[in-house]
């Protein structure tokens, strides 16, 4: 049976300014574009495009809003150049807030949505295809969506939109590969003239297990970031992926010389990846923003007690 190529997108910019509100100094973003340039891989996502008025505030670093001028700063200039990505989220944005594909540098856009607001997801990237750039919708904390609402949700996905891919988003972490197999499934059913994709969070130390046990079910859009980076514990660390794919697209030396570079020292100030209250709300499938709140305490390492709030706050659900 033939099978599309795998496709390969990098959200380090967007999902690691999640710990940093989206303040990377243009050199980093500038060396991230052109490390995955030359990686090979085929999409580099640098951030957000959402509007202002919808956030309730502008106090965010330019990733958070991707300014057509910005967008240009961080990748003129640069060869190879991969492909170049944004996302809107389905409550925080609007139609007017992108260009004519035409008039942009960006590719594609991907659209955030929770099941709840899957027509304003559709509503979003209709008007992307419609101005010329790929889409792809990617249904947020999948692991609380209700089985019926989401394919209802998918149903209209395949119905209504012209989009490339539909994603599964692990965004608590909390899924394991039999879930994955589950979803798999049924966005497979379900969406008949559109890829599936999958971008794993790594609570439980499984966003690379489970990114691979997608890829033996078909999924065909893969999300990756440098050095696991992504809010929480992260995300599935791109050098693994490419290093599993052993495609020979790929070049793995820029992701190893950029991590020496930046992320390294990256990660000692944002301290995503694998701590225990993020552990914790993974198995308990739970938002991580409690976990991200109690890392900035002074009791940050009384886990017990951390685990037993989260518990408590499971048991009055």
């Amino acid at each position: 049976m033939y099978r599309p190529a795998i496709t390969v997108l990098d959200c380090s910019i967007r999902d690691g300014g999640l710990m940093n509100d989206s303040r990377f100094p243009i050199e980093m973003v500038r060396d991230t574009f052109k490390a995955i340039s030359a990686s090979g891989v085929d999409y580099c996502e640098l951030g957000y495009r959402n509007n202002p008025g919808l956030l309730g505030s502008n106090d965010y670093g330019p990733w958070r809003f991707c300014d057509e001028d910005k967008l240009r700063e961080a990748t003129d200039g640069i060869e190879p150049r991969c492909k170049l990505a944004i996302m809107q989220d389905a409550h925080k944005a609007l139609p007017e807030d992108i260009l004519p594909c035409d008039e942009s540098v960006v590719d594609m856009i991907r659209v955030a949505t929770y099941v709840k607001d899957m027509d304003k997801a559709i509503r979003l990237a209709n008007n992307a295809t419609d101005k010329g750039y790929e889409a792809t919708i990617n249904v947020m904390a999948i692991s609380h969506a209700l089985d019926r609402e989401l394919d209802e949700a998918l149903a209209q996905v395949e119905e209504e939109t012209s989009v490339k891919a539909c994603y599964i988003v692990d965004s608590f972490g909390a899924l394991y590969s039999e879930d994955i197999d589950f979803y798999v499934e049924k966005y497979q059913r379900l969406l008949k003239t559109k890829e599936v994709g999958i971008h794993c969070h790594n609570h439980q130390q499984l966003a690379f297990a489970n990114t691979i046990q997608g890829i033996i079910k078909g999924v065909n859009y893969l999300d990756g970031t440098i050095f696991g980076i992504g809010r929480a514990a992260g995300n599935c660390p791109l050098e693994l992926l490419i290093g599993f794919l052993k495609n020979p697209k790929f070049n793995l030396r820029p992701l190893l010389a950029i991590i020496s570079k930046s992320y390294l020292d990256l990660q000692k100030e944002l301290e995503w990846g694998y701590y225990l209250p993020y552990m914790i709300t993974g198995i308990l499938n739970k938002h991580p923003l409690p976990a991200m709140e109690v890392m900035k305490a002074e009791d940050r390492n009384d886990f017990v007690k951390f685990y037993e709030t989260i518990l408590a706050d499971v048991d009055e659900v």
